[in-house]
């Protein structure tokens, strides 16, 4: 399909989308690559490795935040939306890192934090000087009530989610840390500013926007609502019209209580609002309901099912869906429903299979494609997440042991995903030529993107045959999805269709040898796409097999 060509398939009405058929690669720019042996990745070092994403098969990157910031929460805390951080480089570089991949026929996502700011940001450091300051309202700030917070809304970085402000005896609201004050969207001013830096950036030639936290925007603190509020949508489709509207960027939001019925409104094909959104039901399945992400359980694959099945066909022609198992704020995915011991290669190319099957955009998280695990540091100091430290402490004052808290560390913490990139077996991993600000993860010797590359049955070379499969098969970007076996414990399978031709998927999800008996119509195996055992057994999977095949 030709890029940004409207077309309407004669089938389903669908008016096809450059990002349809693409698949976003997500790098955190700080774990990627360094360039300039300060430990710390940059955006020079990501132009190093435009090849070998060319080379993998990937349309975009969405680029976490490299705008200026102190670094309190890995650049998700901005001080200047119209610079750069300095450990990653200039403004300079990264309008040669744009000029590089689009000349490799690569877009670049900016990722927008608009919820909030830095408090060394001008606007915050103007707000805090007086309550008559004309920035005081950029910001949400209370009177204390019975000398107390004005609620008891909870930051997700634990604690209270206000903060006392001495020299003007008043609280400012901030829904993550202290040092992330939240902007007040109510304020037109606010929204003014941040259409402005939007601009700065669509006029630089970016692809579009990754949002983060954006159903917040619309909070509506003092009756303790943060997400999905009122006037969010409304605000949304006012940045639509004075930012990227009509000028057929990709647009995706973080909305972590997103129902169906919320993500058609953010994506509706209209164009009002986003092109789509990161939901994240599947990805709370392995917590126990009601309580904190930390509280695990086992994962039911039942359940997994029946959300997949539920996003797969809640949307006809009126939505768009994102596919993701990592990102920066969640493990890896061959560690935590995978098997990242002695069936690591198989499941994480099953896992593979199962996603790239499915009907949306893919996102693939750097270090996913070569099966990158997650970490074990025995030391709570070696940890650098925010996140992490802040519920190590809060919980040690709950009663929880050092042993238990660690545990769901190494099954749920953020770094898990932040280990430098695994580039080579030599020092570092080859991240850097000096002190990685994060420990790499000791397997690099093992698993690295060297190896793999030449190897032909590598995840990486895996992941390259998903991708070409995905571009030479409509029926993966816009056929019908009907979920099969949806009561078999073991086995995740489903069907896509589009006119006559009919795609089958079969995973076998765990580490043991399991029968199967499919409907007879999805039986003959015309043309097997891609297997990560080589020729299928009959009624048969092996650990972790996956197949896919035109039936």
């Amino acid at each position: 399909m030709t890029k940004h060509r409207k077309e309407r398939l004669e089938v389903y009405n669908v008016v096809k989308k450059w990002w349809h058929s693409s698949v976003v690669y997500q790098i955190y720019p700080r774990s990627f690559n360094d360039s300039n042996g300060d430990g710390i990745g940059d955006l020079k070092g990501i132009i190093e490795k435009l090849d070998y994403l060319k080379n993998l098969g990937i349309d975009v990157i969405w680029l976490s935040p490299v705008f200026k910031s102190p670094n309190d929460d890995n650049g998700y805390d901005i001080s200047d939306y119209e610079d750069i951080m300095d450990e990653f480089g200039t403004l300079e570089d990264m309008e040669l890192l744009l000029k590089e991949a689009n000349e490799r026929g690569i877009k670049i996502l900016m990722d927008l934090v608009a919820n909030h700011t830095s408090d060394e940001h001008k606007w915050f450091t103007q707000s805090r000087k007086s309550k008559d300051n004309p920035y005081r309202d950029y910001y949400i700030w209370r009177d204390p009530v019975d000398g107390h917070e004005p609620n008891d809304l909870g930051s997700t970085f634990s604690g209270s989610a206000w903060e006392w402000d001495e020299a003007t005896e008043q609280y400012y609201l901030h829904l993550f840390s202290k040092k992330q004050p939240d902007l007040n969207w109510e304020n037109p001013k606010v929204r003014e500013e941040i259409w402005k830096c939007m601009n700065f950036w669509i006029d630089k030639g970016i692809g579009g926007f990754r949002m983060d936290v954006i159903e917040l925007l619309g909070k509506v603190p003092d009756e303790k609502i943060t997400g999905n509020g009122p006037m969010l949508h409304e605000y949304i489709r006012e940045m639509n019209r004075n930012t990227f509207g009509g000028k057929d960027l990709l647009t995706v939001g973080e909305c972590w209580g997103a129902t169906p019925e919320i993500a058609k409104m953010y994506s509706n094909p209209d164009g009002s609002e986003l092109s789509m959104v990161f939901q994240f039901e599947h990805i709370g399945l392995d917590q126990i309901p009601g309580k904190e992400k930390w509280d695990l359980q086992p994962l039911n694959l039942i359940s997994l099912k029946q959300v997949f099945n539920k996003w797969q066909t809640c949307f006809n022609e009126d939505g768009w869906n994102s596919l993701f198992w990592n990102n920066h704020d969640v493990p890896r995915i061959v560690s935590r429903w995978g098997n990242d011991k002695e069936y690591r290669v198989e499941s994480a190319k099953m896992l593979a299979t199962l996603l790239h099957g499915l009907k949306g955009t893919p996102y693939i998280y750097q270090g996913e494609e070569l099966g990158m695990t997650n970490i074990k540091f025995k030391d709570i100091n070696q940890y650098k997440d925010i996140e992490t430290l802040n519920m190590y402490k809060d919980r040690l004052k709950k009663g929880y042991t050092h042993e238990e808290i660690m545990e769901s560390i190494y099954a749920k913490g953020r770094d898990n995903a932040r280990t430098p990139m695994q580039w080579s077996d030599e020092i570092n991993s080859g991240f850097t030529t000096g002190t990685p600000w994060i420990e790499v993860n000791p397997n690099f010797t093992e698993i690295n993107a060297k190896e793999q590359e030449s190897n032909p049955d590598s995840i990486y070379n895996y992941y390259k045959k998903l991708i070409e499969i995905r571009k030479n098969n409509e029926v993966i970007v816009y056929g019908d999805f009907e979920m099969l076996l949806p009561e078999d414990k073991n086995i995740f399978a489903y069907v896509r269709t589009l006119k006559d031709t009919k795609i089958v998927v079969v995973c076998n999800f765990y580490a043991d040898e399991v029968e199967y008996n499919l409907p007879k119509e999805y039986e003959d195996k015309k043309e097997v796409l891609i297997s990560n055992y080589g020729l299928s057994l009959p009624g048969r999977l092996r650990p972790f097999e996956a197949l896919m095949y035109k039936g």
